[in-house]
């Protein structure tokens, strides 16, 4: 694609990327294919090729957005399966994050999405602060159909039945390795889970220091930055960010660390692409070294020898797109599954979006509920007694759509080999088979 940046911008280091890589695009098309939101809405302005000729346009213009650009960047999933599916390697997700940084910077939202999109801006990323909200949010569901705004109303039905009690292993501290230490890894304890689920991080741990890690959770750490990121809010996103590596550099620096462990792949994304958010920063060698240490829990279980057990239970694997497509981790949570004596199956069209996407379902609640219910027939057509996924929106939004208990994939791994059975999974009936040796 050519370009018509002046000199003086492409003096931005921003504006320079985003040069990159729109002339890499050669309008060929095949992002469309995999575009859920091309799929469901049939406009060109809502696929990725359409979406990078508004970009385009404002950004060479470097002209404010304007309410049309807005939309259809609004309407990103920002699944990355475009990226996937791309021949000649266009980079769109640095090129939409920028695209949301410009919006945020020089568009006046209406009033009603500025105040929805700062609170959960202020709610989401703090665990105590969002317990609350979903304390308030389960007693005002009944209320939700008087709500008057379809955004208010997803906000309600958000809430989970239960709001599981705050987990101590939550806490900074150290958890030595069961026998000999085999690595020392960090692990991400995340912000929306630990309210949402504390049992993924419990199941972790149990799991990694059975296996032989000494795992610890770092002093300081907090919110990986990716719901704001998305949102464009870039001071907040790299303050979070700036945080995280800090903490991180200290136990690295301090008695090392063989990985930085991400059980919700989609921060693991987020972290992993630290190194580019830094580049211009003076903390960009520090960032640099924590995306390279940075690993999805599968990464790390596939570099450990995981005992064999004979499940005999149907699991249906939903691909998280932050896992499939933004970190191309595409067969390791399905191998592990099926080494633990699972039977392993896929929905029709695997590589499509579940609508869940951080906070996707609640500012864009019609086109979520579309793709839920697209995600959630393809995946109970394979008659599963459980869905399996590796991220904690994807289980919220898969959730509330069917009665087939949804669990973390490490939750799964931790019961076949000497954990407690999943407390999701208390209507299945089974009897755990002991692991080989």
């Amino acid at each position: 694609m050519k370009t018509e940046f002046t000199a003086e911008q492409l003096q931005d280091p921003a504006i320079q990327r985003s040069n990159e890589i729109l002339r890499s695009c050669v309008h060929c098309g095949f992002c469309t294919a995999t575009c859920p939101t091309y799929q469901v809405l049939g406009d060109e302005l809502d696929s990725p090729r359409g979406r990078i000729y508004l970009i385009k346009d404002m950004l060479e213009k470097g002209r404010p957005a304007d309410a049309k650009t807005v939309k259809h960047i609004d309407r990103c999933l920002s699944c990355l399966a475009c990226m996937t599916t791309c021949p000649s390697g266009v980079h769109y997700m640095h090129l939409v994050d920028h695209a949301r940084a410009h919006i945020e910077k020089t568009y006046k939202r209406p009033m009603m999405d500025r105040l929805l999109r700062w609170t959960l801006s202020r709610i989401l990323p703090y665990p105590g602060r969002f317990r609350i909200a979903l304390l308030g949010a389960k007693l005002g569901r009944p209320f939700a159909r008087f709500m008057p705004d379809p955004r208010l109303r997803a906000m309600l039905d958000m809430a989970p039945k239960t709001i599981p009690p705050v987990s101590r292993n939550d806490d900074p501290q150290t958890f030595a390795a069961t026998g000999d230490r085999k690595m020392r890894v960090a692990l991400m304890t995340g912000c929306a889970q630990k309210a949402l689920n504390t049992d993924i991080n419990d199941a972790t741990i149990r799991l990694l220091t059975r296996l032989g890690c000494e795992v610890v959770i770092a002093r300081g750490m907090g919110c990986c930055g990716a719901l704001v990121h998305h949102m464009g809010r870039e001071t907040d996103s790299h303050s979070a960010a700036a945080r995280n590596i800090r903490a991180w550099m200290a136990e690295a620096d301090g008695d090392g660390l063989d990985a930085i462990v991400i059980n919700t792949s989609g921060c693991g994304t987020t972290v992993k692409d630290y190194g580019h958010m830094f580049r211009n920063d003076p903390l960009a060698e520090d960032a640099a070294r924590v995306s390279k240490l940075t690993m999805d829990v599968s990464e790390v279980l596939m570099k450990l020898e995981l005992p064999k057990a004979e499940m005999g239970l149907r699991v249906a694997y939903h691909a998280a797109c932050s896992l499939q497509h933004g970190q191309q981790i595409k067969t390791y949570p399905k191998d592990l599954l099926k080494r633990v004596g699972f039977e392993v199956v896929e929905p029709a069209d695997s590589h499509l979006c579940c609508g869940s996407a951080g906070t996707y379902n609640l500012m864009q609640p019609e086109i979520s509920a579309q793709l839920k219910a697209r995600k959630v027939q393809t995946l109970e057509a394979r008659q599963p007694q459980i869905i399996a996924a590796g991220n904690i929106g994807c289980m919220m939004q898969i959730g509330s759509g069917t009665e087939v208990p949804v669990v973390h994939t490490v939750e799964l791994l931790d019961w076949a080999t000497g954990g407690p059975k999943p407390r999701t999974l208390s209507r299945i009936s089974h009897n755990l088979a002991q692991p080989a040796g």
